[in-house]
Protein backbone atom coordinates (compact mmCIF):
# COMPACT_ATOMS: atom_id res chain seq x y z
CA UNK A 1 0.00 0.00 0.00
CA UNK A 2 1.62 3.25 -1.13
CA UNK A 3 0.26 6.71 -0.33
CA UNK A 4 0.66 8.69 -3.54
CA UNK A 5 0.11 12.45 -3.74
CA UNK A 6 1.76 12.95 -7.12
CA UNK A 7 4.61 14.87 -5.52
CA UNK A 8 8.31 14.18 -5.82
CA UNK A 9 8.64 12.27 -2.54
CA UNK A 10 5.61 10.00 -2.75
CA UNK A 11 6.39 9.18 -6.39
CA UNK A 12 9.94 8.17 -5.44
CA UNK A 13 8.49 6.07 -2.63
CA UNK A 14 6.28 4.20 -5.11
CA UNK A 15 9.28 3.57 -7.36
CA UNK A 16 11.23 2.20 -4.38
CA UNK A 17 8.40 -0.09 -3.27
CA UNK A 18 8.12 -1.48 -6.79
CA UNK A 19 11.90 -2.00 -6.96
CA UNK A 20 11.75 -3.98 -3.71
CA UNK A 21 9.37 -6.41 -5.38
CA UNK A 22 6.10 -5.31 -3.80
CA UNK A 23 2.84 -5.52 -5.73
CA UNK A 24 1.87 -1.87 -5.33
CA UNK A 25 -1.59 -0.52 -4.66
CA UNK A 26 -1.55 3.29 -4.71
CA UNK A 27 -3.91 5.45 -2.65
CA UNK A 28 -4.45 9.15 -3.38
CA UNK A 29 -6.51 11.29 -1.01
CA UNK A 30 -8.50 14.27 -2.19
CA UNK A 31 -8.46 16.15 1.09
CA UNK A 32 -9.98 19.49 0.11
CA UNK A 33 -6.77 20.98 -1.25
CA UNK A 34 -7.24 24.25 -3.11
CA UNK A 35 -5.83 22.92 -6.37
CA UNK A 36 -6.27 19.66 -8.27
CA UNK A 37 -3.01 19.63 -10.23
CA UNK A 38 -1.39 17.11 -7.92
CA UNK A 39 -4.24 14.65 -8.47
CA UNK A 40 -3.52 14.61 -12.19
CA UNK A 41 0.15 14.04 -11.35
CA UNK A 42 -0.73 11.10 -9.10
CA UNK A 43 -2.67 9.47 -11.92
CA UNK A 44 0.26 9.93 -14.31
CA UNK A 45 2.77 8.51 -11.87
CA UNK A 46 0.60 5.52 -10.90
CA UNK A 47 0.17 4.63 -14.56
CA UNK A 48 3.84 5.16 -15.44
CA UNK A 49 5.09 3.05 -12.53
CA UNK A 50 2.59 0.28 -13.12
CA UNK A 51 0.60 0.38 -9.90
CA UNK A 52 -1.61 -2.69 -9.76
CA UNK A 53 -4.47 -0.51 -8.60
CA UNK A 54 -4.86 3.19 -7.95
CA UNK A 55 -7.73 4.40 -5.79
CA UNK A 56 -8.73 7.97 -5.03
CA UNK A 57 -10.71 8.73 -1.91
CA UNK A 58 -12.24 12.03 -0.82
CA UNK A 59 -11.97 13.17 2.79
CA UNK A 60 -12.61 16.90 2.90
CA UNK A 61 -10.27 18.32 5.51
CA UNK A 62 -11.10 21.70 3.98
CA UNK A 63 -14.27 21.61 6.06
CA UNK A 64 -12.06 22.22 9.08
CA UNK A 65 -9.70 24.73 7.44
CA UNK A 66 -6.68 25.83 9.41
CA UNK A 67 -4.16 25.46 6.57
CA UNK A 68 -3.06 27.52 3.59
CA UNK A 69 -3.56 24.38 1.48
CA UNK A 70 -7.25 24.03 2.34
CA UNK A 71 -8.40 27.44 3.56
CA UNK A 72 -8.36 31.07 2.45
CA UNK A 73 -4.90 31.65 3.88
CA UNK A 74 -2.02 33.00 1.81
CA UNK A 75 0.71 30.51 0.90
CA UNK A 76 4.10 31.87 2.06
CA UNK A 77 6.49 32.75 -0.76
CA UNK A 78 10.19 33.45 -1.02
CA UNK A 79 11.15 32.28 2.46
CA UNK A 80 14.79 31.68 3.35
CA UNK A 81 16.15 28.23 4.15
CA UNK A 82 16.41 29.28 7.79
CA UNK A 83 12.75 30.29 7.88
CA UNK A 84 11.64 27.09 6.15
CA UNK A 85 13.58 24.90 8.58
CA UNK A 86 12.14 26.45 11.75
CA UNK A 87 8.63 26.29 13.11
CA UNK A 88 5.42 24.86 11.69
CA UNK A 89 4.22 26.86 8.66
CA UNK A 90 0.65 27.68 7.70
CA UNK A 91 0.83 25.04 4.94
CA UNK A 92 0.65 22.33 7.62
CA UNK A 93 -2.71 20.54 7.31
CA UNK A 94 -3.91 19.45 10.77
CA UNK A 95 -3.53 15.68 11.26
CA UNK A 96 -3.23 15.07 7.51
CA UNK A 97 -0.74 12.21 7.61
CA UNK A 98 -2.60 10.59 10.49
CA UNK A 99 -5.76 10.60 8.38
CA UNK A 100 -3.91 9.40 5.28
CA UNK A 101 -2.20 6.53 7.08
CA UNK A 102 -5.48 5.48 8.69
CA UNK A 103 -7.10 5.23 5.27
CA UNK A 104 -4.11 3.33 3.88
CA UNK A 105 -4.26 0.98 6.86
CA UNK A 106 -7.95 0.27 6.26
CA UNK A 107 -7.40 -0.60 2.60
CA UNK A 108 -4.25 -2.57 3.38
CA UNK A 109 -6.06 -4.75 5.88
CA UNK A 110 -8.92 -5.30 3.46
CA UNK A 111 -6.34 -6.46 0.89
CA UNK A 112 -4.52 -8.62 3.45
CA UNK A 113 -1.44 -6.44 2.92
CA UNK A 114 0.91 -5.79 5.82
CA UNK A 115 3.24 -3.16 4.29
CA UNK A 116 2.40 0.54 3.97
CA UNK A 117 4.71 3.06 2.31
CA UNK A 118 4.64 6.81 2.91
CA UNK A 119 7.06 9.38 1.46
CA UNK A 120 7.61 11.56 4.51
CA UNK A 121 10.99 13.22 4.96
CA UNK A 122 12.53 14.65 8.13
CA UNK A 123 15.54 16.46 6.65
CA UNK A 124 14.44 18.70 3.77
CA UNK A 125 10.97 19.39 5.09
CA UNK A 126 8.91 22.33 6.30
CA UNK A 127 8.58 21.58 10.00
CA UNK A 128 5.57 19.26 9.82
CA UNK A 129 5.26 17.21 13.03
CA UNK A 130 3.69 14.29 11.15
CA UNK A 131 6.84 13.79 9.03
CA UNK A 132 9.06 12.79 11.96
CA UNK A 133 10.39 9.29 12.69
CA UNK A 134 8.68 9.38 16.09
CA UNK A 135 5.31 9.79 14.41
CA UNK A 136 5.89 6.93 11.96
CA UNK A 137 6.95 4.58 14.77
CA UNK A 138 3.95 5.60 16.87
CA UNK A 139 1.53 4.99 14.01
CA UNK A 140 3.07 1.59 13.29
CA UNK A 141 2.57 0.65 16.93
CA UNK A 142 -1.03 1.85 16.73
CA UNK A 143 -1.63 -0.20 13.56
CA UNK A 144 -0.46 -3.33 15.32
CA UNK A 145 -2.83 -2.70 18.21
CA UNK A 146 -5.84 -1.72 16.12
CA UNK A 147 -6.16 -4.41 13.44
CA UNK A 148 -7.41 -7.98 13.31
CA UNK A 149 -4.47 -8.84 11.09
CA UNK A 150 -2.03 -8.05 13.88
CA UNK A 151 -3.99 -9.00 16.99
CA UNK A 152 -5.60 -12.23 15.77
CA UNK A 153 -3.33 -13.43 12.97
CA UNK A 154 -0.07 -12.32 14.56
CA UNK A 155 1.09 -10.57 11.39
CA UNK A 156 3.10 -7.43 12.04
CA UNK A 157 2.13 -4.37 10.01
CA UNK A 158 5.07 -2.28 8.87
CA UNK A 159 4.97 1.40 7.96
CA UNK A 160 7.86 2.07 5.59
CA UNK A 161 9.25 5.60 5.32
CA UNK A 162 12.32 5.01 3.13
CA UNK A 163 12.94 8.70 2.46
CA UNK A 164 12.74 9.89 6.03
CA UNK A 165 16.47 10.49 6.55
CA UNK A 166 17.39 11.37 2.96
CA UNK A 167 18.10 14.83 1.60
CA UNK A 168 16.01 16.05 -1.31
CA UNK A 169 19.03 15.62 -3.59
CA UNK A 170 19.46 12.01 -2.46
CA UNK A 171 15.77 11.35 -3.06
CA UNK A 172 15.99 12.74 -6.59
CA UNK A 173 19.09 10.71 -7.37
CA UNK A 174 17.44 7.56 -6.06
CA UNK A 175 14.32 8.14 -8.15
CA UNK A 176 16.30 8.78 -11.30
CA UNK A 177 18.27 5.57 -10.73
CA UNK A 178 14.93 3.75 -10.67
CA UNK A 179 13.81 5.35 -13.93
CA UNK A 180 11.30 7.80 -12.44
CA UNK A 181 10.41 10.71 -14.71
CA UNK A 182 10.09 13.72 -12.40
CA UNK A 183 8.40 15.60 -15.22
CA UNK A 184 5.28 13.60 -14.29
CA UNK A 185 5.28 14.89 -10.72
CA UNK A 186 3.98 18.06 -9.10
CA UNK A 187 5.22 19.71 -5.92
CA UNK A 188 3.91 23.30 -5.84
CA UNK A 189 1.62 24.49 -3.03
CA UNK A 190 0.19 27.33 -5.10
CA UNK A 191 0.36 26.55 -8.84
CA UNK A 192 -0.40 29.13 -11.48
CA UNK A 193 -3.68 29.10 -13.36
CA UNK A 194 -2.26 26.89 -16.11
CA UNK A 195 -0.88 24.39 -13.58
CA UNK A 196 2.75 25.47 -13.73
CA UNK A 197 4.61 25.68 -10.40
CA UNK A 198 4.87 29.11 -8.77
CA UNK A 199 8.60 28.66 -8.10
CA UNK A 200 8.47 30.57 -4.81
CA UNK A 201 6.53 28.53 -2.22
CA UNK A 202 8.40 26.38 0.32
CA UNK A 203 7.80 23.20 -1.67
CA UNK A 204 9.06 24.73 -4.91
CA UNK A 205 12.14 26.11 -3.17
CA UNK A 206 12.97 22.78 -1.52
CA UNK A 207 12.50 21.00 -4.83
CA UNK A 208 14.75 23.50 -6.62
CA UNK A 209 17.40 23.12 -3.90
CA UNK A 210 17.30 19.35 -4.28
CA UNK A 211 17.73 19.40 -8.05
CA UNK A 212 20.53 21.99 -7.77
CA UNK A 213 22.41 19.93 -5.19
CA UNK A 214 21.95 16.82 -7.33
CA UNK A 215 23.37 18.71 -10.32
CA UNK A 216 20.31 17.91 -12.41
CA UNK A 217 17.84 20.14 -14.26
CA UNK A 218 14.27 19.84 -13.05
CA UNK A 219 12.22 18.67 -16.05
CA UNK A 220 9.33 20.89 -14.95
CA UNK A 221 11.49 23.90 -15.81
CA UNK A 222 12.86 22.60 -19.09
CA UNK A 223 16.46 22.06 -20.23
Amino acid sequence: MVLLSGGLDSSTCLAMAREQGFVCHALTVTYGQRHQVELDAARRVAAALGATEHKEIAVDLGLFGGSALTDDIEVPKGRSEADISHGIPVTYVPARNTVFLSLALAWAEALDASDIFIGVNALDYSGYPDCRPEFIMAFENLANLATAMATEQGRRIRVHAPLIRMSKAQIIQAGLALGLDYGLTHSCYDPLGDGRPCGACDSCLLRAKGFAEAGITDPLWGP
